[in-house]
C-alpha cells in the first residue's frame, strides 16, 4: 500500500479494515489500460459497517505482488 493510499483513507475516516473487507467482497469496477507503469483495477465494495462504499485502485506490480495506489470513500456527485 502507498503512503498515498494510506494518507487518503485516513482522510475519508478509513482503516485498514473497511479497505480489506471492500476489496474482499467487492468487485472489480473497471480496468485501466491507460497508465504506462501497468493495468490500473478499479474495485468497489463496502465497508465493515456494510453502508460506507469504498473504492480503490491498484495494479500488480512485481510479479504477483498487488500494490494499493489510493483509496476513497464513494460518494454521490
Amino acid at each position: 500500500m502507498t503512503a498515498h493510499a494510506m494518507e487518503e483513507m485516513a482522510e475519508d475516516g478509513l482503516d485498514i479494515t473497511d479497505l480489506e473487507h471492500a476489496i474482499l467482497s467487492g468487485q472489480v469496477a473497471r480496468i485501466e489500460k491507460g497508465d504506462p507503469r501497468g493495468t490500473n483495477y478499479v474495485i468497489e465494495g463496502m465497508a465493515m459497517d456494510g453502508i460506507t462504499p469504498v473504492g480503490s485502485v491498484g495494479r500488480f506490480a512485481r510479479g504477483d505482488r498487488y500494490l494499493i495506489i489510493t483509496v476513497y470513500e464513494i460518494t454521490a456527485v
